[in-house]
């Protein structure tokens, strides 16, 4: 892989994606993702979630969204990190289901973290959430 830079065409695709996400808007994510993408979500140094190619991807992207009344990413920085771009992230959201062994539907949660973009060919290729 190449170190990977913040070029405009760059910064617009993870701010499509984001707002995406935070829309609710499956089809505009996929929309971003590479056809190979592959996706992981890391809580407490655990993975959690991970999946290969836009199919998998949009049956973890479907069930997460049922699970939240609202939500919302804001990136606060974003940088390169070898090959790939790394944005903080301020995260908030709230609950619409009850967590097993967790808090009840409507808690609001709010979280800090980092997501990790790799850009190939004008999509993203890789998207890793660490919180």
């Amino acid at each position: 892989m190449t170190a990977q830079t913040i070029t405009p065409a760059a910064l617009a695709l993870i701010e499509r994606y984001v707002a995406a996400y935070n829309e609710f808007d499956v089809d505009g994510m996929l929309e971003t993702l590479s056809p190979d993408v592959r996706f992981e979500n890391w809580s407490g140094g655990q993975l959690t979630a991970a999946s290969d190619g836009r199919d998998a991807f949009r049956v973890l992207a479907e069930q997460a969204k049922t699970m939240f009344a609202e939500r919302e990413q804001r990136v606060t920085a974003l940088a390169p990190r070898g090959d790939a771009l790394v944005a903080a992230i301020a995260w908030r959201g709230q609950l619409a289901v009850d967590v097993p062994g967790g808090p009840p539907a409507g808690t609001r949660l709010a979280l800090r973290g980092e997501s990790e973009f790799v850009v190939r060919d004008g999509q993203l290729a890789l998207v890793v959430d660490r919180s």
